[in-house]
This record gives C-alpha cells, sequence and structure tokens, in this order.
C-alpha cells in the first residue's frame, strides 16, 4: 500500500476587526481644526484691516493733495477788479475775486466748527453782480450752496501775507514775521501811504487734529500774480 501524505492546509491569520476614532480622537482633531479655524480668521482678518487702513490713509492724502490744489489754483487765478478788494482775510475767511470760465468769481476759504471750507459763487460779468457776491461773501455760516467741506479736524489756521520782502500777519502789515529791516519798513511805508497793498504771496498753516487723519502743521506758501480787471 502506498502512504498517503497529507499536506498541512494552511491556516488564514484571523479577520482583525475594524478599529473606529474613538470619541476622544474625534473631539481633539475638532479642537486642533477649531484652533487652525481661528488662527486663519485672524490672519485674514489682519490683512483685511491693514488694506483698510493702507486705502483710507490714500484717500486722505489724495484728499489733501486735491485740496490743496485747488487752494493754489484759486489763488494763482486772482484778478483786481477794482471794483471790490482782490484778496481779503478777516481772521476767519479768506475772499478773493478770481477768473472762471464765464466771467469772474468770489470764491471764499473759512473755518467753522473744525472744517475748511470752500465756497465759490457763480461767475458773474458785471459790476453790481459781483460787489453783491462779495456782500454774501462776508455772510457765510457753512451750509450755503455752493459751499463745500474741503477738510475736516482743523483745529486752527492761520494766514500771512508777504509784502515788501517779508511775511506779514495777514490783517496788519507791521505783524512781520519774518525779520527784515528793509521789507519790513517797505511794508510800513506802503499801507502809510494807503498805496496797493496786494501781496506777493500768501501763506497757509493749517494745524490738524483729532478727525484729520494727521497730527501736525501743513504750511503752502503760494504766489499771487493778480492780473488787472476791467471797471
Amino acid at each position: 500500500m502506498h502512504a498517503v501524505h497529507l499536506e498541512p492546509c494552511l491556516s488564514r491569520p484571523p479577520r482583525r476587526a475594524r478599529r473606529g476614532f474613538t470619541l476622544i480622537e474625534v473631539m481633539v482633531a475638532l479642537l486642533i481644526l477649531s484652533v487652525m479655524s481661528i488662527m486663519a480668521w485672524r490672519g485674514l482678518d489682519g490683512i483685511v484691516q491693514s488694506r483698510e487702513i493702507a486705502e483710507g490713509s490714500v484717500k486722505r492724502t489724495l484728499r489733501l493733495q486735491s485740496v490743496m490744489v485747488q487752494w493754489q489754483a484759486d489763488l494763482n487765478a486772482v484778478i483786481d477788479t477794482r471794483s471790490v478788494d482782490a484778496l481779503e482775510f478777516d481772521g476767519a475767511t479768506l475772499r478773493m475775486t478770481r477768473r472762471a470760465q464765464g466771467g469772474v468769481q468770489v470764491v471764499a476759504w473759512l473755518q467753522r466748527g473744525g472744517r475748511w471750507y470752500r465756497w465759490a459763487g457763480a461767475p458773474v460779468t458785471t459790476v453790481g453782480e459781483l460787489q453783491d457776491q462779495w456782500d454774501r461773501s462776508r455772510r457765510l455760516q457753512g451750509q450755503e450752496p455752493g459751499m463745500l467741506a474741503a477738510l475736516k479736524g482743523v483745529e486752527q489756521w492761520q494766514v500771512y501775507f508777504f509784502r515788501g520782502g517779508a511775511w506779514s500777519n495777514a490783517q496788519s502789515s507791521a505783524d512781520v514775521v519774518d525779520s527784515g529791516g528793509s521789507g519790513q519798513a517797505a511794508a510800513l511805508a506802503q499801507a502809510a501811504a494807503g498805496g496797493d497793498t496786494l501781496p506777493m504771496g500768501v501763506r497757509s498753516v493749517l494745524t490738524l487734529g483729532e478727525g484729520s487723519g494727521y497730527q501736525g502743521v501743513i504750511t503752502r506758501d503760494v504766489s499771487v500774480a493778480a492780473q488787472p480787471g476791467q471797471r
């Protein structure tokens, strides 16, 4: 008889039971995701705030530049009509007559309630209309048609005129800012003689504070080249 060899059967390894996540592991994973989400949100929020601050600063700078350009344009266009004063400052309002499309207009810059305003009247062509507009500019309160709030947060505004080679207070030829004997003497002599006191330049000194986006003093000098007008 032939011997029968029985090969042992290969036994399969026991199937391991599938293991899931425990409650603690799930909670730890959720906690990690929450922390990552908060960090990501704070980073995004910081980026957005930084962008808004930068955009606000750019807008304020552009606003200030455009206002200063308009200020210079007004003074560069001053015209002496001999009917009203070409340039006058009363301590709070600077009035001027300037050339405009369609005639001559009165422009006033004034400080009211911490704001710097610009008012521009309609262009006129007759002496009577010009005189009426000039009188109207003396009664401005800040709410009239044609009034524009140029800057806010203006704590103080000072104006100086350049006469006789020296800067002086716009309301007095004698209050000279820059010391200069000859310049001061010339300004006083001109004022005493009752001659034309139209300045060669205007200096604006704005003190900006809370609400303006700036802190400090802005000084701007503008030359005045008034052209003679007709009566």
